[in-house]
């Protein structure tokens, strides 16, 4: 079978979400043929998300169907065409930022069980507490063990959970007041990726702090953001806040992966009834208003609450409905970073073969 043959068997694939096959959409990258042997590398830029496994699943059987036996692999081009020296976090294929717009509506939390969640999924995994002023990240994992520093002054993240680790609180004394000015944000948050032996990752989480300030800024200004992740309550103060993180993504032409409700509806575990406590649909309601995809809902349930005061993602718990909520969260994020990197490639590449000068 030749590579006609093979691509012609592949336009049998769809992309569910962008509503072609995977060959019209540029979403092959190359095949080789080898008698029954046949690699395909695609562009598929979010590992372990469902649905590119999906798609890849469908891969292999039309493939194996044909007689064939294929080996995949995946991925997508450099970032702006910089080499790996010029690129900041080279080796990081997705920097996931998760925001809010006021503090108290569990965006830590909501960092934290993604982080947890994605690594459960199989994916290798950071998470960033970027949350200078108050970081407590290493708290929500029960993290004590400070960073190791390398001949070369670098710093090798713990690790939890699967997932490397790295705070100002490792940095700082337990109680020590953290006061700084605009510079010295810049010159921490730089330090604490650039001189941090991240290894390779599928996913860096980062965990901003609340608001739309000197940290947000100088994130967004210097690490190659794939998307942002907005944490809301479902009443409209917290809404009202989550408008300013949405215009300030915005300003900055990062992409928003979705709305997260975050305390969502109270299941009484006394009289059965549920209570809608900070109000309900909001942040539904937000996302459906402003175009953007719906994560799911987080129930206000004291098991998150404990779950990260005990240093335990609630996420990674089984048979549980907020952990379920927690995970088809994580599910949505992955998924729509691979529509996020589908759709450029897609894009770009249909371009380059609708140019007059091809």
């Amino acid at each position: 079978m030749n590579e006609t043959a093979v691509r012609d068997r592949l336009r049998t694939v769809d992309d569910p979400e962008l509503g072609d096959d995977i060959v019209s959409l540029g979403l092959v990258n190359e095949i080789d043929i080898d008698g029954d042997q046949v690699d395909v590398d695609l562009a598929l830029g979010a590992p372990y998300s469902p649905s590119e496994s999906d798609i890849a699943a469908a891969v292999r059987e039309v493939l194996t169907d044909a007689g064939l036996e294929p080996d995949l692999t995946a991925s997508v081009p450099d970032r702006d065409d910089l080499t790996s020296e010029e690129q900041v976090l080279p080796n990081v294929k997705n920097v996931i930022a998760v925001a809010s717009g006021k503090g108290g509506v569990g965006k830590s939390t909501v960092a934290v069980n993604l982080a947890a969640g994605l690594s459960q999924l199989g994916a290798r995994v950071g998470l960033f507490d970027a949350d200078v002023y108050g970081p407590n990240v290493p708290r929500m994992v029960d993290a004590d063990e400070p960073p190791m520093a390398t001949e070369d002054e670098t710093l090798v993240p713990p690790e939890k959970y699967g997932v490397k680790l790295m705070s100002m609180a490792f940095l700082t004394g337990e109680d020590d007041p953290v006061i700084w000015r605009g510079p010295m944000v810049h010159k921490v948050i730089t330090q604490l990726t650039e001189d941090v032996e991240w290894g390779h990752l599928d996913y860096l989480v980062v965990d901003l702090p609340p608001g739309t300030g000197d940290t947000q800024l100088t994130m967004l200004q210097t690490m190659p953001v794939t998307g942002a992740v907005i944490v809301t309550t479902p009443q409209d103060v917290a809404l009202d806040d989550a408008r300013k993180g949405l215009e300030m993504f915005a300003k900055h032409d990062t992409v928003v992966l979705g709305i997260a409700e975050n305390m969502s509806t109270f299941a009484c575990p006394d009289c059965g009834g549920e209570h809608d406590i900070f109000g309900s649909g909001g942040g539904e309601a937000f996302a459906e208003e402003h175009e953007l995809p719906f994560l799911g809902s987080i129930p206000l349930d004291p098991a998150v609450r404990e779950g990260g005061d005990g240093g335990k993602p609630t996420v990674l718990k089984d048979g549980d409905g907020t952990s379920d909520a927690l995970r088809t969260i994580t599910e949505n994020v992955a998924n729509n970073t691979g529509i996020v990197h589908r759709q450029a490639i897609s894009q770009s590449r249909r371009s380059e073969t609708s140019s007059p000068d091809r």
